[in-house]
């Protein structure tokens, strides 16, 4: 029992260092919005639509990247994961055409985000720990990444304020470098408990015929909608109302901050509250501080207060939405089904991304995007009032349990 202890422990703490690398260089793209536009001549649509393209990527292949981490283990799939993760950001340095941009920010980075984050690490967590301990090691893991962004955004803008964006960029491939020997070390076991004989054909024939699946899954494409419009763009909308570059950086350094909070806080609740019914309230609120951050006169202190209240709600999404998937799933595919999920988060990124810097170029603000993530926040709440996360009945023996 305390080999088992101690294999679950160093999973959870190889799985959030790598969680932490992965998304807390991620989200300081958002500072390279402006200099690398201006610098290079490009419209801001360029660095969106590279962005865009690197989400979609990323939830397209997370699917594939989670399938072979359910049959082979996290770790090759983390180290492949990372090598393309560190050229991306290499090249995204030296970059001078919107074609090297698309290449090294969208497509690269996008593969290796598909194979460092939540889905395989969550799904490695998942097969390791005790299944009423699920719910919170994955909030733990979630809060690592809530951590990155905390820790790395400050270094980040000292980075590009110290180096220029290319110089920068290429010290951040370094720093991603790390997640090599980091994954070569996260040893999953992807038979340990998957007692049941249910094929991967199977599960995606389960997974298709529940309705609360899909409904989660659209759920999911509202978070990546809301978050990364807001990390991606909230910048360059705080520079445009005459706001200094250091607070948009300082407040995604709160987000980052405050959801260590949130997500630990989402991953306890889980295991005690129903999870559906925490999401629901989780995007209504989120709804309420957007429009509030809205109607308020626009401030230095107003900006930091939106990025404290979405900080609690930023990553929340994640442990429970994982944390249904396997109630209901088990953890055998979870990495795969997860990625699924996955994939309708990215497609909102993508569309929250690429819409942001669209019509940012054709009427010169971002209010109209404004008001979808409002819109859409009550759309997400509606659909996860009607998830039931009761494990599904087979009849074949199963190694499911919440």
């Amino acid at each position: 029992m305390d080999a088992i202890r101690r294999h679950s422990l160093l999973i959870i703490i190889l799985g959030s260092m790598i969680v932490t690398l992965a998304t807390g260089l991620r989200h300081g793209f958002g500072l390279f919005l402006e200099p690398m536009s201006s610098e290079l001549g490009w419209g801001r649509g360029v660095f969106a639509t590279a962005l865009a393209i690197q989400n979609l990527l990323w939830g397209l292949s997370q699917p594939f990247a989670g399938a072979l981490a359910d049959r082979f283990g996290a770790a090759r799939v983390v180290v492949v994961g990372g090598a393309f993760y560190t050229l991306g950001l290499v090249l995204m340095g030296i970059s001078e055409s919107p074609l090297g941009m698309t290449l090294s920010a969208g497509v690269l980075i996008g593969l290796g985000l598909s194979g460092t984050t939540f889905s395989v690490i969550l799904g490695a967590v998942g097969r390791a720990v005790a299944p009423e301990k699920r719910s919170m090691a994955m909030g733990m893991v979630s809060a690592a990444g809530s951590f990155g962004q905390f820790a790395m955004l400050p270094g980040t803008l000292g980075l590009l304020g110290w180096l220029g964006w290319s110089a920068a960029l290429l010290a951040m491939g370094a720093i991603a470098a790390l997640m090599l020997p980091l994954g070569a070390m996260l040893r999953d076991r992807p038979s340990a408990k998957a007692t049941s004989d249910i094929s991967l054909a199977t599960a995606l024939n389960e997974a298709s015929n529940h309705r609360g699946f899909w409904l989660l899954s659209l759920g999911f494409f509202v978070c990546g909608f809301q978050v990364t419009f807001i990390g991606v763009h909230l910048p360059g909308y705080l520079f445009d109302s005459g706001i200094a570059v250091h607070v948009g950086s300082t407040v995604l350094a709160l987000v980052g901050l405050f959801n260590i909070f949130g997500t630990y806080a989402a991953g306890w609740l889980g295991g005690h509250y129903s999870k559906p019914r925490l999401l629901t309230w989780l995007y209504l609120i989120r709804g309420v501080v957007i429009a509030l951050f809205l109607l308020t006169p626009l401030s230095p202190p107003s900006a930091y207060l939106f990025g404290i209240a979405m900080g609690l709600l930023w990553l929340s999404t994640v442990p429970l939405t994982n944390g249904i998937v396997a109630s209901v799933f088990g953890v055998q595919h979870l990495s795969m089904l997860g990625g699924i999920v996955f994939l309708f988060h990215q497609l909102g990124s993508f569309l929250g991304v690429w819409l942001g810097g669209y019509l940012y170029d054709i009427h010169g603000d971002y209010d109209m995007v404004w008001n979808i993530a409002i819109l859409l926040s009550v759309a997400a709440a509606a659909l996860h009032w009607f998830i039931n996360e009761q494990p599904i009945n087979r009849t074949t023996p199963s190694e499911i349990s919440a």
